[in-house]
């Protein structure tokens, strides 16, 4: 015991971090929100200007990805730091949502909840002595053993599935015709006024853009006679981006009050693209939103649907309007906070990111000594009609340079995402020594991780 609090005693000397004024942690998760759905990246019709302030005030991120195309597998990546092979979790649901059995492979069965033995950031930080709270869309499981109050945090409400009339778990009552994001907001607020006086993290899960697409309806008339910009246009959509955008500004304005500001980091991302822009590559479905110039959107792994908006304030330690083009990925969050919490990673614990805290003191250029990004993505999502989101797919990022391994054919796609963000030009056939590189680097990490394969479907049904 007294080795272990030297031990955090030296840490937090060395970052020159005082124990007792440890900076508090917000973290801010969206659903579903996409690349371009957040005025300072690109949106013309959405209003946010709270989120804008956030960026003009801290760092912006412009190739920051989730470690999954949909809800599930970047929740599990940000709460482990690790990487889906590690978990279990590659997608939402069983393997039979989508019927696979058309297909030349059968998908590895999915893992829906989040082990309880795996340690989450919450319990690395709740050991080093903080306030702990999550409010929000879990979905790493609701049962005891499961809920976030079994994760490492202190306070924990859980919901999702609509945005009137919830549910939440642990039941908690609250007047007729509350909106969910205001009513996590609520939450939200409660924890930093009990927890100001001790670092706190609080996790704050919205499940703000997700569907159904229901939104308050003094909102919905801002924009209800706005013309749309650039497949930006749905005014029910854009009113829940504004609810999205007001709990941000709540959150801000207390910790402002409170004088928290400069003790507090505030990061605010989404967990996978927008629902939108899939259908330029022949995908059926409904579009909400449009993630151009990003191809693809929700459920793929092209850009679309694994690059997000990635914010980070610090005053004083983070230069306001900074931008960063360095790749960041899911599982990179876990070690950042804990250098910046002067945290310790539990022992046999394996962590699969690598801290940016550098990135993030450093200001724009600063860099990081870091592997590639990976996906290993071993089954399938459907589509409408008989089109699919996305097949069973391997990815690689290493520099500017983004490989794609396609199980059922092994096709190899090349993208330079420099030169062609919307990955319209597949130079595989171009850049053949680059493709041999990343593919091997591909298969060594996927050895390294025990990456299990789909494997051949043993009576595949003829398309009809």
């Amino acid at each position: 015991m007294r080795f272990k609090l030297c031990l955090t005693l030296c840490l937090l000397t060395a970052l020159g971090v005082d124990a007792a004024t440890r900076p508090n942690i917000i973290f801010i998760l969206a659903d579903d929100l996409g690349y371009t759905d957040v005025g300072s990246y690109g949106t013309r019709y959405y209003e946010t200007p709270q989120i804008d302030r956030l960026a003009a005030q801290g760092m912006r991120f412009t190739s920051g990805y989730t470690c999954g195309a949909n809800c599930q597998p970047t929740r599990a990546a940000l709460m482990s730091g690790q990487y889906g092979p590690r978990t279990g979790v590659y997608t939402v649901g069983g393997i039979d949502r989508f019927d696979w059995r058309r297909r030349p492979l059968r998908p590895v069965d999915n893992v829906t909840r989040l082990a309880p033995e795996k340690t989450t950031f919450a319990e690395a930080l709740k050991q080093a002595g903080y306030a702990t709270a999550l409010f929000g869309k879990w979905h790493l499981g609701d049962n005891s053993s499961h809920h976030p109050l079994a994760q490492g945090f202190d306070e924990a409400i859980v919901s999702a599935g609509d945005h009137f009339d919830f549910k939440t778990v642990p039941q908690t009552d609250y007047p007729p015709g509350t909106y969910l994001a205001d009513f996590l907001t609520d939450k939200a607020e409660s924890f930093i006024r009990r927890h100001q006086d001790r670092p706190f993290l609080l996790c704050l899960h919205h499940f703000t853009v997700h569907a159904p697409i229901e939104a308050k309806t003094n909102l919905i008339a801002r924009f209800k006679n706005k013309p749309g910009v650039g497949g930006h246009a749905d005014p029910v959509y854009a009113a829940m981006i504004a609810s999205l955008d007001e709990s941000v500004g709540r959150v801000l304005a207390l910790i402002e009050e409170l004088k928290l500001t400069t003790n507090t980091l505030v990061v605010f991302t989404s967990d996978n693209g927008g629902v939108g822009g899939k259908g330029r590559d022949g995908i059926r479905g409904k579009e909400i939103t449009d993630n151009a110039p990003l191809r693809g959107g929700k459920g793929m792994f092209y850009e679309g649907g694994v690059r997000v908006p990635y914010i980070f304030r610090w005053p004083g330690r983070i230069a306001p309007g900074s931008t960063s083009d360095v790749p960041i990925n899911s599982v990179d969050l876990y070690p950042t906070l804990l250098e910046i919490a002067a945290a310790t990673n539990p022992a046999g614990h394996v962590l699969d990111g690598t801290s940016y805290l550098s990135v993030l003191t450093g200001g724009t250029g600063a860099s990081v000594a870091r592997p590639p990004l990976f996906w290993h993505f071993p089954g399938y999502l459907g589509a409408g009609g008989d089109t699919w989101r996305t097949l069973p797919v391997g990815t690689i990022r290493a520099g500017d340079w983004k490989l794609m391994e396609f199980f059922e054919d092994h096709r190899l796609e090349l993208y330079n995402l420099r030169d062609d963000l919307s990955e319209k030009r597949d130079l595989a056939a171009a850049h053949p020594d680059k493709v041999k590189e990343l593919h091997a680097r591909l298969l060594a990490w996927r050895k390294e991780v025990s990456a299990p394969m789909p494997t051949p479907n043993p009576d595949p049904n003829p398309k009809p």
